[in-house]
């Protein structure tokens, strides 16, 4: 008999990324507002989950700095303050001078192509309006710049740095100021591979003034129904 081998099941939809995707979303639309609450409760019958998996979920949330979780109260949607972020900022133009320099000195080929492909990512998620992909990648690229050239510890301090405002910027970076910075990381690129260290720091110091300056600091109150935030109103 002349059986067809079984094509592979394809796999089961994880519960906990489902979870952590649909609230990651609210937000990014404006659906949940911070300081917005996440009974657990409600979100296991949503999801129709155990209350396990929501806090796995919560966990998860709580590690990429989206959920702030308060004992004896609950989860809640993060609120960082404006003022964080532009102390993020301040800092990371300070540090990012350093980096440059070194990238001029230290990068080889290789690292260049590295950064090009990088930048191709980015501007791939922000044409699929992607806006979790664009914003991390966005930001990965100057942690990547880091590490290229050995700079472990200033990746990791800058990774920390972009973290406590990604909220911020998640929420409020509209696509074309996403593609505005994508494109000012191509003319970055441009002036690295050049070896030109004054027009690098130069470019570098601009853009991260322009992606601070893009974020909208508009405070909104956390009033939306659970259930019609993330799509599941009363049937």
């Amino acid at each position: 008999m002349n059986t067809r081998p079984r094509a592979p099941a394809a796999p089961a939809p994880n519960p906990t990324g489902m979870i952590v995707e649909a609230i990651t979303a609210a937000i990014v639309e404006h659906r949940l507002a911070p300081g917005a609450k996440l009974t657990e409760q409600t979100l296991a019958g949503i999801y129709g989950v155990s209350r396990t998996i929501v806090r796995q979920a919560l966990f998860q949330l709580a590690r990429d700095q989206l959920v702030t979780l308060e004992p004896a109260r609950g989860a809640f949607i993060a609120a960082p303050s404006v003022e964080e972020a532009r102390q993020v900022f301040a800092v990371r133009r300070h540090m990012e001078q350093y980096l440059v320099e070194v990238f001029c000195d230290k990068a080889t080929e290789t690292d260049f192509r590295a950064l090009r492909d990088h930048i191709e990512r980015e501007q791939e998620m922000v044409v699929r309006t992607d806006v979790r992909g664009r914003t991390r990648l966005l930001g990965d690229f100057h942690v990547s710049m880091a590490r290229l050239v050995g700079l472990d510890v200033l990746a990791q301090l800058l990774s920390e740095l972009i973290s406590r405002c990604a909220l911020i910027t998640l929420m409020y970076q509209s696509s074309r100021a996403a593609q505005h910075s994508s494109q000012e990381h191509v003319a970055i690129l441009e002036a690295l591979e050049a070896r030109d260290a004054p027009r690098a720091r130069s470019l570098m110091e601009q853009h991260l003034v322009a992606t601070e300056d893009s974020l909208l600091y508009h405070p909104r109150t956390a009033g939306a129904d659970l259930r019609e935030a993330l799509g599941h109103g009363a049937r």
